[in-house]
């Protein structure tokens, strides 16, 4: 099947049908209704109670790895262990309660993992930050989500320091070597003493919070997306469904074909080079790998070459990232000399994959079955899914709803259901979705009505089912997988005193998906260049929100009908001048 025939493929609905029969009334993924505040989900039967059940049960794994990182290698029987000497050591030495807030900034390092763990099992909850925030980013996000423990490596460390004595933070240091400032400690040295811990046992309730993810937003700063032990459990709980109702679906093609199964077939591995403190990383990636016992391989940093040398010698068999990341990978120029056999999954997520890209990826390597997939931090990544033959025929699909637990409809000015076809905005209802936005309530009332959660993305159904993303209500750049806010970029560049009007907005990247660009009137009488304007972003924000193209011009930009900034008009036309 090297030459596939894309003007003949058909819609395959095996994995559908299989997901249907595995989660019927009776079955281990059964579904039944719950009620909260009012609304009606569907929720999965049989459930753990909270997140510290699916980690009590991944130490049955025992010895198969868990995490390799850099010559490093964990086991599950190893890395639960220490995520329960960590949870005793936060309560016994910083007092950490129930519902007492931790922030974990650091890249995707092993301790990322295990204090993500301990967190959540000890009833805390984990809030995972953006490791390219600057100080004044951080200080934000700590301030409003109140969490005064934080777990860092050396790079956040340092960028934490102005804070700590502002916000009586207590700092535990993750690979950082060297004397620290008063409320930095080891960590290494505080958990000396800390060996054999058990299982925490507080009382945990899955409508409990477990974890704030943050996520840009059109109001400047980001917005602290809250979840439940329920919420992404039934992440948890949805993902292994699909996994396991796919290795259903091709043991049966395989026996169909005459192809013997493998009595022990190896462990699953997945190459690990998303960060962890996006909602992919962390749901998709991480924690699904728990329950189904799938070895992560970490990355340092991403880079191609290095990606092909670990998919070799770890046998990774799935990688799921930007799409970026995959067409590198499947595109480099040497991707010959390394044994990627065991690869069988490239999935991506956070931005569209170029319908070419997916042509020539299944032509090159017919065995790798492409996937891509649309899910927000406000749904815990659920969404739809779209892969295999599927995702051949519709490379610009991101896939049906995903069964049986999201809800998905399509809804026009009036609120009123779109037929197939027609655009509108995309709602979903799902047990997945987030309680609300940490300390707004207004804006969790805006944006989640009745259980539905608006997603600010225009969409539409075709005629089977599937969702196609045509267009954006919110002000947000998805660049490589990073949301921006374009809001929040405008009001640093107003700080300048240069600055007298500013438009920022995407265009089209090819590599990236969307890029950043920035229209700058100055005021009169002042100068400016790109270079120190891009020196003023970077003392105020992450180095991804710092515009890619940037036109600076004297005269007033563009107006409309209304006399606001023609911000489209403006777009078409730098897109225009760009050539993209």
């Amino acid at each position: 099947m090297n030459n596939l025939d894309f003007d003949n493929l058909e819609l395959d609905d095996s994995i559908d049908d299989m997901i249907a029969t595995m989660s019927a009334p009776g079955t281990d993924f059964a579904v039944t209704s719950k009620e909260i505040e009012g609304v009606s989900y569907q929720v999965f039967e049989k459930r753990e109670s909270s997140l510290r059940g699916v980690y009590a049960f991944c130490s049955m794994h025992g010895a198969a790895d868990f995490m390799v990182y850099e010559g490093e290698r964990y086991s599950f029987a190893e890395g639960i262990q220490e995520a329960w000497n960590l949870a005793a050591m936060l309560k016994k030495k910083y007092n950490v309660k129930k519902g007492d807030r931790i922030a974990l900034i650091m890249r995707n390092y092993p301790e990322w993992c295990i204090s993500y763990i301990a967190a959540t099992a000890m009833g805390a909850v984990v809030v995972p930050m953006n490791g390219w925030w600057t100080t004044e980013e951080l200080n934000f996000a700590l301030d409003d989500c109140g969490a005064n423990i934080v777990i860092a490596d050396r790079e956040r460390v340092e960028r934490l320091k102005p804070l700590i004595n502002k916000n009586t933070l207590h700092v535990i240091a993750v690979r950082c070597e060297g004397d620290q400032p008063d409320g930095v400690s080891h960590y290494k040295e505080i958990m000396a003493d800390f060996k054999d811990q058990p299982e925490p046992d507080e009382e945990i309730d899955e409508l409990d919070d477990a974890m704030i993810l943050y996520t840009s937003g059109t109001t400047g700063h980001p917005k602290g997306a809250v979840s439940t032990h329920l919420a992404i459990l039934s992440v948890i709980k949805a993902w292994t469904l699909i996994a396991i109702a796919d290795a259903s679906v091709q043991a049966q093609e395989n026996e169909k074909q005459g192809m013997a199964s493998e009595a022990t077939p190896p462990q699953p591995a997945t190459l690990v080079a998303v960060p962890l403190f996006h909602v992919t990383g962390c749901n998709a990636v991480f924690l699904i790998s728990l329950l189904i016992g799938r070895k992560l391989v970490l990355m340092h940093k991403w880079d191609p070459t290095r990606a092909l040398q670990l998919i070799q010698d770890e046998k990774v068999t799935g990688f799921t990232g930007v799409p970026t990341m995959s067409w590198e990978i499947v595109s480099h120029p040497g991707v010959d000399n390394y044994d990627i056999s065991s690869l069988v999954s490239l999935g991506s997520g956070g931005a569209p994959r170029p319908p070419e890209q997916v042509r020539l990826m299944t032509q090159k390597f017919p065995k790798f079955v492409p996937a891509n997939g649309y899910g927000l931090t406000e749904t815990n990544g659920m969404g739809a899914i779209n892969s295999g033959t599927n995702y051949s025929i519709k490379p610009g699909s991101t896939g049906k709803p995903t069964y049986p637990i999201v809800e998905m409809k399509i809804i026009n000015e009036s609120g009123e259901e779109q037929r197939q076809g027609d655009r509108g905005e995309i709602l979903i209802r799902s047990a997945s979705n987030i309680r609300g936005y940490w300390n707004q309530p207004e804006r969790t009332s805006e944006d989640f009505v009745n259980g539905w959660f608006h997603t600010g993305d225009v969409g539409m159904m075709d005629e089977d089912g599937f969702l196609w993303i045509v267009d954006r209500l919110k002000e947000i750049v998805i660049r490589g997988g990073e949301n921006i806010s374009v809001t929040e970029v405008e009001q640093i560049i107003h700080q300048h005193s240069s600055v007298m009007e500013v438009a920022c907005y995407g265009v089209p990247d090819e590599r990236l998906g969307e890029a950043l660009s920035a229209s700058i009137m100055l005021v009169p009488g002042t100068s400016l260049n790109e270079e120190e304007l891009r020196e003023h972003i970077a003392a105020h924000l992450a180095v991804f929100k710092i515009p890619t193209y940037i036109a600076i011009q004297n005269e007033q930009l563009e107006r409309g009908a209304t006399d606001k900034i023609f911000k489209r008009g403006i777009r078409e036309k730098t897109i225009a001048r760009l050539g993209l």
